[in-house]
């Protein structure tokens, strides 16, 4: 840390990790960890979850008119508006694009929706909207239908954004985690925590002697790479809150394998690997942007990470565990001292407005 930036007031921050029993809703209900899931689990699904809604995937993939659709939506709330490598237009994009092409989709339109605070400055509404028109042309998606809403100052954080997307499945893809069996291959397309730290070091001004750039990216195009080689992939996630821990916790949960994890494998840049450390953080908990997990059945798993590798978006593309019979729905770790230890879902969330 530059030792002319001036420090947070840590003793400001709270605690993302509240109790369990909490009788209101707490900043860790949206930190994609184990607070979110009873949020779903205990309040939503009961209220109207059907049939689609059970998978619990990134996007549902639905029956209509003979074709199979993925469909899905995500709301944005990131402070700050704009950050190293993107903003939250671009995340309002590839957030939702990257959730449809998990399915094996390909991508076609958007919906868009903002908020925004009375006050705001006219020019920062234009330049998120100039960036998140600048993101659907790069993922290749139109942005089809949207909605603006203005509420009161005070009662927001300038924009907020949400997005749904659908897009066509191809046929013979069948992506869910209860496909996933021990000996499959587990593959991260690239190095993890980027995004987080990202967010958090302009959030904070905080400075670890080089710039971290998020990794924000739409996927789809390495996901088709992926299915070209064979349309027998198991599942994929983008680990975003929650992190990679988070991911493989809720594949290892659907599918009732265990999950093992080689850390030495899991590739973490030095600059997140010496944030983390001075900010006390587990890169496997820290979001990304522009990564995927991949679960792949051993005999196709070189060629996978092959073509992987020849993809922009992959080129860092790295075997780190595989599923096991072993401690169903558990993920562990094999660390480099020989040791193991779990790696559970995460109670809240290390940082909270990331995405």
């Amino acid at each position: 840390m530059s030792e002319t930036t001036e420090a947070p007031d840590v003793l400001a921050w709270t605690c993302p990790l509240p109790l369990r029993d909490q009788p209101r809703v707490v900043m860790g209900h949206g930190g994609g960890g184990a607070l979110s899931a009873e949020l779903v689990r205990d309040v939503f699904a009961p209220a109207y979850g059907g049939p689609a809604l059970s998978a619990m995937g990134d996007s549902a993939t639905v029956e209509l008119g003979g074709a199979r659709l993925a469909f899905s939506t995500d709301s944005f709330v990131v402070r700050p508006l704009f950050f190293p490598g993107g903003s939250i237009g671009h995340l309002a994009v590839n957030g939702t694009v990257n959730d449809l092409a998990m399915s094996g989709a390909r991508p076609a339109f958007l919906s868009c929706g903002f908020i925004l605070e009375e006050g705001v400055e006219t020019e920062v509404v234009r330049r998120v909207a100039e960036a998140l028109g600048e993101a659907a042309r790069t993922a290749g998606v139109e942005v089809a239908t949207g909605d603006t809403k203005v509420v009161e100052a005070g009662h927001g954080d300038g924009v907020f954004i949400n997005t749904s997307g659908i897009g066509l499945v191809p046929p013979g893809v069948d992506l869910r985690p209860q496909r996933v069996v021990p000996g499959d291959v587990v593959i991260v397309s690239g190095p993890i925590g980027v995004h987080g730290v990202a967010v958090l070091s302009v959030r904070e001004g905080l400075e670890f002697g080089v710039e971290i750039e998020s990794d924000c990216a739409a996927l789809a195009g390495l996901v088709e790479t992926m299915l070209a080689v064979t349309e027998d992939l198991h599942v994929l996630r983008d680990p975003t809150r929650g992190g990679l821990a988070a991911a493989l916790n809720e594949i290892a949960a659907a599918s009732g394998t265990g999950v093992v994890v080689r850390e030495r494998a899991v590739p973490v840049p030095a600059p997140v690997a010496n944030a983390c450390a001075v900010l006390g953080l587990d890169p496997m908990y820290v979001a990304n942007e522009g990564k995927l997990v991949a679960f792949v059945p051993r005999p196709h798993a070189d060629a996978v990470l092959a073509a992987m590798r020849a993809h922009p978006l992959g080129r860092e593309a790295a075997v780190i565990g595989e599923a096991v019979a072993d401690h169903p729905g558990m993920v562990v770790a094999r660390t480099g001292l020989g040791g193991t230890r779990v790696v559970d879902l995460p109670l809240g969330e290390q940082l909270p407005r990331i995405c």
